[in-house]
C-alpha cells in the first residue's frame, strides 16, 4: 500500500538517530540544525511473533512480513510556516506522508544543542503544533476562497464544501486541532485531498536518557507530555535514540542479550511501527505454504475479494471463494489437514470480512 510514516520535530532531537535505528539507512545524524534538508525514505518490518511461528512451522523458501515506510523530514523551527527555515519545504513533505511520528527532546545531554537554548519538552510540542495548525490554516483559507467563488454561481457541492471548510478553519484557529473521527467519509477524503496535517494521526514519542526509559520513572517533563497525549488520545512511546542506534547494529543472537541488560523485552522501535501500523487501521493476513510465509496488510473491515486484490488485482476480479483458518485455530490444530478434520478450515464468499490473523488462500477463476 506504501503508507508513509513521517518522523518530524524540531532540529537535534534525534529525528535522524531514530530513523537510523528503524531502517539502518544511514541517514546524515550531526550536531547542527538542518543537518537533512531532503527527506531520507527507509522501511521497517512489522514484527509479528504470529508470522515468526508459522515461518518455524513451514520452513519456506521465502519469509515476507508487512513494512512501514518511514520519512525522516528536516527539523521544523518556530515560523516554518511563514517560511523561516526552508519551513514551507518541510511542510510540504509532511503533507504527503499517513501518519506522523512526533518527535520531543526529554534526553539532557549539553554537548548536542537545542535551536531554542535549552531543554523544554512542553514548549518544543507547542511550537510544532503551532507551525503546522498555522500551515494548515493558510491551506484552508486559499481553498476556501475558491470554493466561495464556484459557490455564487450556484454549485451547491462546492457552497457546502465551502461551509465545511470554514467551520473546520475556525476551529483550528480558535483550538489549534482537529478531530478526524467525526467526518463522513467525503469530508475525510476532502481533506485529504488538500493535505491538511491536524488530521492525520499522531504518535508522540519521547527520545529520554537510558534511566528515564523505565515505565516506572517519571518527572515533569514525562508527565507533562504524557498529559497532553492523554487530553487527545495520542500514543506516547518512550525511547532512547542513541540505545536504539547500537541494538540496530547488532547481530540478531546479540539483541536478545543487549535488550536483556537494560531490562527491556523488545525494541521500542518496533512498538513504534507495529503502533503505527494499527493506528493507520491496518491488519494482517497470511499466506502460508513451503514457498513462501507472507503477511499481507489490508484495511480493517476489507472483504475477502479486497484481501485478494493485495495479492494480484486477478483474484479479486476471479474471486471464487476462501479457504480460511485463523491463526489460533491452526496452531491448536497443528497442520491445515489436521485444522480441516477438525472442522476449522472454514470456506467463506464475498461477504466475509478479513480478521487480523486469518491464514487465507484463494480460489478464483479468470
Amino acid at each position: 500500500m506504501g503508507l508513509k510514516c513521517g518522523i518530524v520535530g524540531l532540529p537535534n532531537v534525534g529525528k535522524s538517530t531514530i530513523f537510523n535505528a528503524i531502517t539502518s539507512g544511514g541517514a546524515e545524524a550531526s550536531n547542527y540544525p538542518f543537518c537533512t534538508i531532503e527527506p531520507n525514505i527507509g522501511i521497517k518490518p512489522i514484527k509479528d511473533k504470529r508470522l515468526e511461528k508459522l515461518r518455524d512451522i513451514f520452513n519456506p523458501d521465502k519469509y515476507t512480513p508487512t513494512y512501514v515506510e518511514f520519512v525522516d523530514i528536516a527539523g521544523l523551527v518556530k515560523g516554518a510556516s511563514s517560511g523561516e527555515g526552508l519551513g514551507n519545504k518541510f511542510l510540504s513533505h509532511i503533507r504527503n506522508v499517513d501518519l506522523i511520528i512526533q518527535v520531543v527532546r526529554v534526553f539532557k545531554e549539553s554537548s548536542v544543542v537545542h535551536v531554542e537554548g535549552d531543554i523544554n519538552p512542553g514548549r518544543d510540542l507547542e511550537i510544532i503544533n503551532t507551525e503546522l495548525a498555522l500551515s494548515d490554516i493558510e491551506i484552508l483559507s486559499k481553498h476556501l476562497q475558491k470554493l466561495e467563488k464556484i459557490a455564487k454561481s450556484g454549485d451547491k457541492a462546492a457552497a457546502s464544501s465551502a461551509v465545511f471548510l470554514k467551520n473546520i478553519n475556525e476551529r483550528l484557529s480558535e483550538t489549534g486541532s482537529i478531530d478526524n473521527s467525526e467526518f463522513g467519509e467525503n469530508e475525510k477524503n476532502l481533506l485529504k485531498s488538500l493535505g491538511i496535517i491536524s488530521v492525520k494521526p499522531v504518535i508522540y514519542v519521547l527520545n529520554v536518557d537510558e534511566e528515564m526509559l523505565s515505565v516506572n520513572f517519571s518527572n515533569n517533563d514525562i508527565e507533562e507530555i504524557s498529559n497532553i497525549a492523554k487530553s487527545k488520545n495520542i500514543p506516547v512511546i518512550r525511547l532512547c535514540a542513541k540505545l536504539e542506534e547500537e541494538l540496530a547494529a547488532l547481530e540478531d543472537e546479540d539483541k536478545g542479550a543487549f535488550l536483556k541488560d537494560y531490562g527491556l523485552e523488545f525494541s521500542a522501535l518496533d512498538t513504534v511501527a507495529s503502533v503505527s501500523f494499527k493506528l493507520l487501521g491496518l491488519i494482517s493476513f497470511f499466506t502460508a505454504g513451503k514457498q513462501e510465509v507472507r503477511a499481507w496488510e489490508v484495511i480493517n473491515g476489507w472483504k475477502a475479494p479486497q484481501a485478494a486484490g493485495t495479492i494480484h488485482s486477478d483474484f479479486e476480479k476471479g474471486f471464487i471463494r476462501a479457504e480460511v483458518i485463523s491463526y489460533d485455530d491452526f496452531i491448536r490444530a497443528g497442520s491445515e489437514a489436521n485444522a480441516a478434520k477438525m472442522g476449522l478450515l472454514r470456506l467463506e464468499g464475498k461477504d466475509y470480512t478479513v480478521k487480523d490473523g486469518d491464514i487465507m488462500h484463494f480460489r478464483f477463476n479468470v
